[in-house]
């Protein structure tokens, strides 16, 4: 890991030129350090203004052709350098203007037509994936646009760029929508998939039917139903389920589920007790939000499902909120300038800051307080 900060190094990590090891060491970097990971939201956001301007490239063939015109101006009789009348002047100007304007159209249109879509290097693991109808012998290319399809025998390995790898399972369905310097996005239609991602936070996203998972520096599996549910399963770092103003912050070892029309639940640690997980399914999605199924998750949580406890304060109704409270807060006491009031009005800050306390415990396999 880098102690120091990686500012310099920035603009050459965002166009991916450097090299496999420094950008991953790089992107570990950007995951703990507030300074640089704000300078690289700004670069990224100048690359997306710039991404918007118009693209004009001359052909090289122009240049000599404007030369030659210049030299024999240059040589010309000497009547040729007199004044020339109001009438004559614009018109040589107008034409090597429209020249100019000329050689520019044409570049643009020769730029763009020999653009190659963006793409990323696709590996045959077993069977015969598909990229569209082509069967993947070996290695392939996936483009932005194209499906990556498997069938129950087959198996295939993405290189998200140069930022890290998805496995992608049997029977899965899943398409390349962007890859740019500010964002790479896939879509799992169907199926499963295993992604370890060495990124700085929000540059790699999957959507699903039923919510977007935007990682923030880990590895994770992500599986689709045939009726556009997910499940998420951390193995490292986090990462966040969202659709519109609705969000789950998975941390490892924790999973999080999604359906379409609600999407992501309520984020919950794998080892909590069965009743625990399948009240938790109830509230979520199953119109359970008050009575038994609530009842059952405050009265089997431990210290580490705070997680789960933390995300409920928002989500259960005005009345309910004070008993979550109270459970929460015998589980692991808010922090100085939290108040039960302000976390009652749902204060964002000292939600927030209340999160940030929790982290440490959610971050430890053991169970208890303290940084790792």
């Amino acid at each position: 890991m880098l102690s120091k900060h990686v500012t310099k190094d920035l603009s050459a990590y965002c166009h991916g030129e450097l090299p496999p090891d420094k950008a991953r060491e790089l992107a570990e970097h950007l995951i703990g350090c507030s300074h640089c990971r704000m300078e690289f939201e700004e670069i990224k956001l100048g690359i997306k203004l710039a991404e918007q301007l118009p693209q004009f490239q001359a052909p090289d063939s122009i240049w000599p052709e404007l030369e030659r015109l210049w030299e024999t101006r240059a040589s010309a009789s000497e009547d040729a350098f007199k004044p020339k009348s109001q009438s004559q002047r614009p018109g040589r100007f107008l034409a090597i203007a429209a020249v100019i304007l000329l050689a520019l159209g044409i570049g643009s249109f020769l730029w763009l037509r020999n653009l190659s879509a963006p793409s990323w290097e696709v590996a045959r693991l077993d069977g015969s994936p598909r990229i569209g109808s082509a069967l993947i012998n070996g290695k392939g290319r996936l483009a932005v646009g194209q499906w990556l399809e498997t069938d129950g025998s087959s198996r295939a390995q993405i290189d998200v760029g140069s930022i890290g790898q998805v496995q992608v399972d049997p029977n899965t369905r899943i398409r390349l929508l962007q890859t740019q310097p500010t964002e790479h996005r896939l879509e799992l239609a169907r199926g499963r998939m295993s992604a370890k991602i060495w990124a700085p936070p929000r540059l790699f996203f999957v959507d699903t039917p039923s919510a977007v998972a935007a990682d923030l520096g880990c590895a994770y599996t992500l599986e689709v139903n045939d009726e556009g549910g997910s499940l998420l399963q951390v193995t490292a770092g986090w990462v966040a389920l969202e659709l519109r103003d609705r969000e789950s912050m998975v941390p490892a070892g924790a999973a999080c589920q999604t359906r379409p029309g609600i999407g992501p639940g309520t984020p919950y640690f794998e080892d909590a007790s069965e009743n625990f997980r399948a009240s938790l399914v109830k509230f979520d999605f199953e119109n359970g939000n008050t009575g038994v199924p609530l009842k059952t998750i405050l009265s089997e949580a431990r210290p580490r499902d705070s997680l789960t406890l933390w995300h409920l304060l928002s989500r259960v109704t005005d009345a309910d909120r004070g008993l979550v409270y109270d459970r929460l807060a015998r589980l692991a006491p808010p922090p100085a300038g939290v108040t039960r009031d302000g976390v009652l009005q749902l204060d964002r800050n000292m939600l927030e800051l209340w999160k940030t306390e929790l982290e440490n415990l959610w971050t430890n396999t053991d169970g208890s307080f303290g940084k790792k």
